[in-house]
């Protein structure tokens, strides 16, 4: 009887765990699917789940016979690396003086770097907007790099924190036995102990420049400098959207954040259960 208890608690949840997969997964293939239909397709009533006649011409036109497409996606290249490289730079020191350190009103940072993280990027914009606009940072790289990064600097921080937390103090004495001063202990031997951390946050911080729209808008007005996200937005128009050429577009840039997850899947899973052991 337990037996058979045991059988139908696992078969619903695995029927669960399916269901939630096709549900998560279905919007992918319609964006999929949608950008190799063909015009009359696009508004067929019922609509198919599967071209009858698939076309590649959105991609041809796009990446191949006009390849502005490519220097948007160039764009978004610079920016979450970016991105990404300038909050590791400031979480990971930040983030292991909060572990560490005893720092007097530490409470206090932590409170406000979590309210500081709850806060919308639409409340940034406009101040960051001025102070660039008085540096002459408009219409840059820097500008969006920066916007970004102190957009997702708490959020690394505090999930970076636990990681150093979970490191056994007692490496940093062994390591000033050796000789090795508090930048060496923290780069040689703390930083490596960490990785699963710094790749979690990595690719996090890679996903929130990716997906950027708000700054880029704000922050940019030439072309040159603008991503991927405002890249899409062409195929907007005053009578309608280009749902194929746009899907086509979106197809093509969600294969980095696809693969970038699917490639670090093992060091992100670790680093989320590893990183929320201690607190």
């Amino acid at each position: 009887m337990r037996m058979t208890k045991w059988v139908n608690q696992k078969s619903g949840a695995t029927f669960i765990a399916i269901l939630s997969t096709i549900l998560f997964l279905f919007p992918v293939y319609w964006m999929v699917i949608t950008s190799i239909k063909p015009i009359n397709e696009l508004f067929a009533k019922p609509p198919t789940l599967f071209p009858n006649n698939p076309t590649f011409e959105p991609y041809i036109k796009n990446f191949i016979e006009s390849q502005a497409m490519l220097g948007y996606i160039g764009n978004s290249f610079i920016i979450s690396i970016g991105t990404l490289l300038l909050t590791l730079l400031l979480a990971a020191p930040c983030a292991y003086a909060l572990a560490r350190l005893e720092i007097k009103g530490k409470t206090l940072i932590l409170l406000f770097l979590l309210s500081a993280q709850m806060l919308p990027n639409i409340m940034l914009a406009m101040p960051l907007f001025i102070l660039f606009s008085q540096i002459n940072l408009i219409n840059s790289f820097t500008a969006l790099i920066v916007a970004n990064t102190i957009f997702a600097l708490p959020f690394a921080i505090l999930v970076l924190r636990p990681y150093f937390l979970s490191v056994p103090s007692g490496l940093e004495g062994a390591a000033a036995i050796d000789g090795c001063n508090k930048f060496s202990t923290f780069w040689r031997i703390i930083l490596p102990l960490v990785r699963p951390g710094l790749l979690t946050v990595g690719a996090f911080c890679f996903l929130f420049a990716w997906g950027d729209f708000l700054f880029a808008l704000v922050l940019t007005t030439s072309e040159e400098y603008r991503p991927l996200t405002l890249g899409l937005y062409q195929f907007t128009g005053e009578y309608g959207i280009e749902w194929n050429n746009l899907l086509a577009v979106a197809t093509i840039g969600a294969i980095p954040i696809i693969l970038i997850f699917m490639t670090l899947q093992k060091y992100i899973v670790s680093g989320i259960t590893s990183g929320s052991m201690k607190d």
